[in-house]
């Protein structure tokens, strides 16, 4: 029932859903780099593979000679050839 109410007042505002409820945004220009908003942590880390976890979600990104450019608290730059972008 909060959920639902929450989810009500935001669409009635107008308000940015990714504020609040926090969820992840992902942002892939072409397939060699992808920015990631509001992660919680890094879970997996190969050239291969990197699993985030976020709020309500894993993300897996897959690919290859990924590498985390940058990274702060809440946000990340991956680069390499991606090939995959799974919620799970």
């Amino acid at each position: 029932m909060k959920e639902k109410l929450k989810a009500e007042l935001t669409e009635s505002l107008h308000l940015p859903k990714d504020l609040m409820f926090g969820a992840v945004i992902v942002t892939a220009t072409g397939n060699q780099e992808v920015y990631v908003e509001n992660y919680k942590g890094i879970l997996e880390y190969s050239d291969e593979k990197i699993k985030l976890q976020t709020k309500s979600c894993y993300l897996t990104i897959t690919g290859r000679n990924l590498v985390i450019s940058y990274y702060t608290n809440d946000e990340m730059k991956i680069t390499g050839y991606i090939q995959g972008i799974r919620y799970s």
